[in-house]
């Protein structure tokens, strides 16, 4: 919480020998974001949780959701929400980096892209799943195709996973970045989701190239 500063007054990352003029940028852009204050005001690890919530509000996507699974979950913003609205839920997230523990979810450390990960998710789920949600962006190089590429390969492997656990009428939320899924992604999650859109919520900022693909009622095996 800022103390001391008259309304209206914005509060100024302090001059530091060492830090880059981006990263007093990047600073100074937290300071000034209401999402990331209300998100410490709040509970939340960070301001993706919002996200969820807002995208949660325009596609129902936790109204009934029993097991879900949260791929790429660090910091855990998204299975906070998830617990504080469905508090009698299983939820089960996967990420490469360590996550502070969260009540009533199980954590795996591990590399959702190792072949192992879709058989530990599944015995820590303990039946299929309702909503699969992927926050995972590969990390950037700088090459606006090659991250592209990268992130999205991700998607694929989360689409995968997704059609493979969840039951029917289940739902499926990730990230994507610009330009949204690409044609043969979009299509394959047509042949097994119901329905299937791009939304890019509030939340999100308007200078991110993040967009979210949302499938909704999967559709069974037999069609």
């Amino acid at each position: 919480m800022t103390r001391g500063l008259p309304p209206g007054t914005r509060e100024r990352v302090k001059t530091a020998k060492r830090r880059s003029a981006g990263s007093t940028r990047w600073l100074q852009r937290q300071l000034d974001d209401p999402y990331v204050r209300r998100a410490k005001a709040e509970g939340y690890r960070s301001r993706a949780a919002y996200k969820l919530i807002e995208l949660d509000e325009r596609f129902g996507l936790l109204k009934g959701a029993r097991r879900i699974v949260d791929l790429g979950i660090a910091p855990g913003g998204w299975s906070q929400v998830v617990r504080q609205r469905l508090p009698a839920s299983i939820v089960v997230g996967i990420d490469l980096l360590p996550v502070d523990p969260i009540d009533g979810v199980a954590i795996l450390l591990l590399d959702f892209m190792d072949d192992s990960a879709p058989a530990a998710l599944r015995e820590a789920l303990g039946g299929p799943a309702d909503l699969v949600l992927s926050d995972m962006a590969a990390n950037t190089v700088g090459h606006p195709q090659t991250d592209h590429l990268r992130t999205m390969g991700l998607v694929e492997a989360a689409v995968a996973f997704a059609v493979e656990v969840l039951r029917p009428g289940g739902a499926f939320v990730a990230k994507v970045l610009a330009g949204g899924a690409d044609n043969d992604l979009v299509a394959e999650l047509k042949r097994n989701f119901a329905q299937v859109k791009h939304a890019k919520p509030p939340a999100s900022r308007k200078g991110s190239s993040e967009w979210y693909v949302v499938a909704t009622g999967r559709k069974s095996a037999d069609g």
